[in-house]
């Protein structure tokens, strides 16, 4: 440190920035990190279950339902007119037994209301058991 004495009185501007206050702040914040972390992981041991990802196999007497990026709708890879006409359509299914499961596949870039239209008509025409198919994440 550095210090010169002025004969005319002028004061000089210390351009350096004080930083003893910022490391007392830091080792304090430190401190107490340290002291509350291993009161925080500390928990009730539970045998919490392994995460298994099995592909579902999809049977023939499912309805796979695509949503393109227009909101055109596919049965089964044939084109399906308009909403009322897929109402039509799951009303004719809804009715056997056992209900076969309506898998819906939805374009990424297709918009929400398109593929909401399809949910839609399957609650109005009575299908209990609905489902989204989606891409798994690419691994490593």
């Amino acid at each position: 440190m550095s210090m010169s004495i002025s004969l005319d009185g002028d004061d000089e501007v210390v351009s350096a920035i004080n930083t003893t206050p910022l490391v007392d702040v830091m080792l304090v914040l430190l401190i107490i990190f340290l002291i509350t972390i291993p009161v925080v992981t500390q928990t009730i041991p539970l045998d919490l279950p392994k995460e298994t990802n099995q592909p579902r196999i999809t049977k023939p007497e499912n309805i796979n339902l695509s949503v393109d990026k227009d909101g055109g709708v596919y049965w089964n890879d044939q084109r399906v007119g308009n909403t009322e006409r897929l109402v039509e359509k799951l009303k004719q299914i809804a009715v056997t037994d056992p209900q076969p499961e309506v898998q819906i596949r939805g374009d990424g870039s297709a918009r929400y209301e398109h593929v909401g239209r399809v949910v839609l008509a399957c609650q109005r025409a009575g299908i209990v058991k609905i489902g989204f198919i989606t891409e798994p994440p690419p691994r490593g």
